[in-house]
């Protein structure tokens, strides 16, 4: 096996960027917006209202200035970017662990750190794994921890853009009780990038996403499918308290997949498995809860 680029094993030898804090203060806006794209209502509405688990993401809002932006529309010198050149960027899953839910009206402080740097060898090349953690905290007392992980990766030497992908049919429905199915066209892909200021352009600009990139079509958020996973404990299961949420990436869907969520509680009812996928990668992205 080829050995890794000497500029993957710096990074991995030495980047640590020094630890971020942050404030914001939680409001029913987001939360209001987040539910109307997925035409539900609403689930925290007044002063004291839980926020569902990862629905945080709405908060601390980036704030670069257009100059600062990559070609990508990622910052081009993010605080946890590792400085790769025109580096591509993808989420991988992460892990979600709460003590208590955040609320409406509560004013949270965040922790951010860079706490691994990993290389390892892909389908596409070598690529550089980041995990970054984040502490939030509401008058000094823990409220949740959640790791993610970001996988970067130098583009190829020459770039081919991908052949469409037809969606393929009508995927059959996913295995267990839970179900529920998402159509992530443009304007489902423009609203969540918009709630989540994120400027990625394989999320809204086809060229670049086919031309560039390589995709086979707009991409479909890694965050809003993990977010769907957890859309099926809260729907189904409500009552239970979210402990802790894993999930990982494995493929990506495109704005012509019918997005299919599906999920059942494992023997014993302490957890739950979730699945995302479409007609043509039934398991995408996939996910366990466990209650508390």
């Amino acid at each position: 096996m080829t050995e890794a680029p000497e500029r993957f094993l710096a990074l991995e030898r030495d980047w640590r960027p020094g630890e971020l804090v942050a404030t914001d203060r939680v409001t029913a806006l987001p939360a209001s917006v987040f539910a109307a794209l997925l035409d539900q209502p609403t689930p925290a509405r007044d002063e004291g209202d839980p926020l569902p688990p990862l629905w945080h993401w709405f908060l601390f809002p980036p704030v670069y200035p257009q100059s600062a932006l990559g070609s990508d529309g990622h910052p081009a010198d993010g605080s946890f970017t590792p400085p790769l050149p025109q580096r591509r960027r993808m989420f991988g899953g992460g892990r979600l662990s709460m003590t208590e839910p955040l609320r409406c009206g509560d004013e949270v402080v965040r922790r951010s750190a860079v706490t691994s740097v990993r290389t390892r060898k892909g389908g596409s090349g070598w690529l550089l794994l980041v995990t970054v953690r984040h502490e939030f905290t509401v008058d000094g007392r823990p409220r949740l921890a959640e790791e993610q992980d970001l996988v970067y990766r130098e583009p190829p030497a020459t770039t081919v853009p991908a052949a469409a992908v037809a969606a393929g049919g009508e995927a059959p429905a996913p295995e267990g009780p839970w179900r529920l199915d998402l159509r992530p066209d443009p304007v489902v892909l423009f609203r969540f990038s918009a709630l989540t200021w994120n400027a990625h352009r394989i999320h809204y600009d086809r060229d670049y996403a086919v031309g560039v990139e390589g995709h086979a079509g707009l991409v479909v958020h890694g965050p809003l499918l993990a977010l769907l996973l957890l859309e099926l404990p809260r729907r189904f299961a409500e009552g239970r308290t979210v402990e802790s949420f894993s999930w990982r990436a494995r493929r990506p869907l495109y704005d012509h997949d019918l997005v299919r969520v599906g999920g059942a509680p494992a023997e014993g009812g302490r957890k739950a498995a979730l699945t995302a996928g479409s007609a043509r990668v039934a398991d995408a992205v996939t996910g366990e809860v466990v209650f508390g």
